[in-house]
Formats: structure tokens, sequence, C-alpha cells
């Protein structure tokens, strides 16, 4: 059953022995709820698409746990809506690339130790970290350092498992993982498979992107009530003073505020290359909310030749409303990218980082792509602009065959089923068996609700497998 599925995941390859104080901690997450009458989960999400995927399971395991449940940790606007009260602000940790962390490092180090010691004192039954391994995996070994000296220490879960896999050598480090992460929930179907392949328990919970079609009331074929999507396009335009005839490009520069200094002006520079080949060009950006992402964009914005609509990028009805409106979209790899995918939105995916960082991806990266929907389709489905090649002129060529070319158009258009597909049969026959084992109704089949309850039932007993 899949029960016992999931508490047997690290069996294909035995793991190192470790402590005998590990072996005699408490076994499923809900049953030690159970006995404190409480479920106390310690949760950490680094960057705005962390904290929205963090939220969605902090409502899931409120939904699900036989006990009420209390939450401490790192998290943002999302999660302190579900009952977090952060630590810290999150965006203080939201640093990516080798290079620009070394300002930080102090500040980062300083503020693990502050997250370890608040941990301890909760007390949780289980500690969930999301995505932004760089301070998750430092804050999971310190924790599993002091937790090993106690009888009963907490599970630990890693969500959205690292792309080790990309990266030469990459799987190596996958199998050190096992010494403080109890279980990777993984968002990408092959990912469980490599984790477990390098000793690692994991399971495929599903993409948050499939979330986001069950919010929209979207069926496993991505399939759109036309004349609602046609309302929608038109009630957007009307709102926010755009013509009917206007050619709209939404632009996503990301969350991170580094990235969006970075990624906001070249993207302004590339659509206004355009200005003498479309009539009416507008854009919209979705603001991070972010307080200082915010304030950046409003003033980057003043003095465009374009009308630009601001909308907040926390409103998942406001950013597919934008979609709908839209003719094309420019975006920083990442979230964005699958979010477009689901929107059935033609797009361009670009990226920068500082030059040494890109040395050292060079040197090491095994794949050929960098968005998610051609590693997934293994194909150039959607125009990729990188590094030094990732200029406004650049740009403004790709974007402009997106919008005008309709069979560039279409191939995106089409390759999205694909994708949706791709997530979305694992996770409806995993759904069907949790179903089955727990007599629970066929909402289960969505993502976070696959997260919770995986957190909640895997059995740490059976997670370790002694070496003969």
């Amino acid at each position: 059953m899949l029960l016992r599925w999931i508490a047997a995941a690290g069996r294909r390859r035995a793991l190192p022995a470790r402590p005998l104080a590990r072996a005699l901690s408490y076994g499923r997450v809900v049953d030690a709820a159970a006995r404190d009458g409480e479920l106390r989960v310690f949760v950490v999400a680094g960057e705005v698409s962390g904290d929205s995927l963090a939220s969605r399971l902090m409502a899931s395991l409120k939904a699900l746990s036989p006990v009420p449940v209390r939450f401490a940790g790192v998290g943002g606007e999302l999660m302190c809506k579900e009952g977090l009260q952060s630590l810290f602000p999150m965006e203080e940790i939201a640093i990516m690339g080798l290079w620009e962390l070394l300002p930080h490092i102090y500040s980062v180090k300083k503020k693990i130790e502050n997250t370890v010691n608040a941990a301890m004192l909760f007390q949780p039954h289980a500690v969930v970290t999301v995505d932004s391994k760089g301070f998750s995996f430092r804050l999971l070994q310190q924790l599993k350092c002091r937790s090993n000296q106690k009888v009963q220490s907490p599970l630990h879960f890693h969500y959205v498992s690292p792309s080790f896999w990309a990266w030469k050598g990459g799987e190596s480090r996958l199998s050190k993982l096992h010494d403080f992460v109890d279980h990777m929930l993984c968002i990408i179907p092959f990912k469980e498979e490599i984790c477990k392949l390098n000793g690692l328990p994991a399971t495929y919970v599903g993409h948050p992107l499939l979330d986001d079609a069950i919010g929209l009331n979207m069926g496993p074929e991505l399939s759109y009530d036309k004349s609602k999507h046609q309302k929608r396009c038109e009630a957007f335009r009307l709102e926010h003073g755009l013509s009917p005839d206007a050619t709209i490009v939404t632009i996503m520069p990301g969350s991170r505020m580094q990235e969006v200094v970075r990624m906001l002006p070249i993207f302004l520079h590339a659509v206004q290359n355009l200005r003498h080949t479309f009539n009416e060009l507008s854009q919209v950006i979705p603001v991070a909310p972010h307080r200082d992402v915010k304030t950046y964009v409003e003033k980057a914005v003043q003095s465009g030749p374009f009308p630009v609509v601001l909308i907040p990028g926390g409103s998942l009805k406001e950013r597919y409303d934008a979609f709908s409106a839209s003719r094309a979209a420019l975006c920083t790899s990442g979230t964005a990218v699958m979010e477009l995918t689901l929107a059935k939105l033609p797009c361009v995916v670009a990226y920068q980082a500082h030059f040494i960082t890109e040395c050292l991806i060079h040197l090491r990266k095994k794949i050929n792509f960098i968005s998610l929907p051609n590693i997934l389709l293994n194909s150039p489905v959607v125009p990729e602009v990188l590094f030094r090649a990732c200029t406004a002129k650049n740009l403004a060529t790709k974007l402009s065959k997106v919008i005008s070319n309709d069979d560039v158009r279409q191939m995106q258009v089409e390759s999205a089923g694909q994708v949706f597909q791709v997530l979305y049969e694992p996770i409806k026959k995993r759904g069907a068996l949790f179903v089955e084992e727990l007599g629970l109704s066929s909402n289960v089949l969505s993502p976070s609700m696959i997260a919770a309850l995986t957190v909640l039932y895997t059995d740490k007993h059976q997670n370790i497998v002694y070496r003969n």
C-alpha cells in the first residue's frame, strides 16, 4: 500500500548506519502529534515561490491533521496568513549565485544560527525546508547535529529537490543529503527516482503548477472555456485602460531583488526596441510581494515610452487574467515559465549572472536547457536567451518572433498540454492510492495535499536502513 511504500522509499539503496538515537525516535509524524495533542511544524522558505509552496502545504496540514497545528520558522506574506510568525523577513536570505552570496556570508551564517536555536526551542515533530538549498541544507545539518543528542528528534523534509543531477558530479552530492534529510518532496517526476538511486528517500508530490490548475478550475487537458477566457481578457484591458488593439507583453523579471535589478532594465529595453514594429505596445508587470522590489519596479517604469500596468504578483487570479490579455511574455528563468506554460502564453526565457557564476555554470552543467518545459520535453520549445547573449537586442529579436510567428506560437501552445501530462499522470495514480488507503475524498489530488500526507505518514523507523 502507498503508506508502506513511502515509508520504505529508501530501500532501493542501503544507507549508512546512523546513531542509535535516530532509530529510537518516534515513527510517523501523525502519531507523535497525536500523543502530544498538537502538531508542531517548523517550516522555512527563502523566496516568493517557496512562500507560495509552503503556504499551500501549511493549509493542507491544517486540513488533514487530526490535531491542532502550530507553525514556527521563516517565511513570507502567504505563510504568515496561514499562522506563521516569521523569525525575520524572508527576503534577507533570498540570495542567488555563488559570487553574489559573498557579501552576505556573515549575515546568513548568523541567521542560520538563530533559526537553529528557535527550532530547538519549538521542539517540532517535523521540520520542512522549502527550496533555498544553500540556507536550508546548512540549517538541517546543524539541526541534525543538535537533534542527535536527543532520544526524540523531528523528521526532516526538504521540499523541492535540488537539481544536482544537472551538474557534473552532482549526483554524488545527493547521496550525502540523507545524513540530514529524512525525506525529499519532489515536484518533478524523474527526480524521485534519481533521489532513490542515490540512497535518499523521496516522493513525487506534484508540481505547484497543478495546484494553480485546480485553483483555476482547469482539467487535465488544460482546457479553457473560450468565452470566459475572452471575457477575462476584455475585463482586464477595460479595467486597466488598455486598448482592445494593444499588443500586450507581460514582463516577469523575478521575485528576488538582485534578479529584478539585473533583468528588468534589459526586458524594458527589449520591448522598447520593438516600438516601431508593433502598434500600441503595452506592458504588464506582476510585481513580487516584496517592498523593495515594488519600490524599484515603480521607479524603473516611470520614464518608459509605453503604458505599463503593475499588478500584485501574489494574486493568482490577477496574474492569469494578465496572461489572458497578453500576446507574449518575457520572463526570468524559474517558476514563471511554468505559469506561462499553464496559461498557454508564448514566452521567451532569459537569465543573466555574474561573470564568475556564469563561468562555473558552463564548466559544471551537463544539460542543454535551463527552463523546465524544455527539460521535460528534451526540446527547445521555449526560446532561451542566456548569460552574455542576454541583451536587449537579442531578446527583442526572439520576442518579435514569438509575437508574430504563428508556427512558433503554436509549438509552445501545443507543448503546454504535453508538459501538463508529464506532471499530472503520476500524481493522479498516487492520489488514488491515498484515497484508497485513508478513505479520503478526491481533492487529495492536489499536490499540496499529497505533500501534507507524505509529511504526516512517512515512518522514520522504516526510512532508516542499515548496511549489512
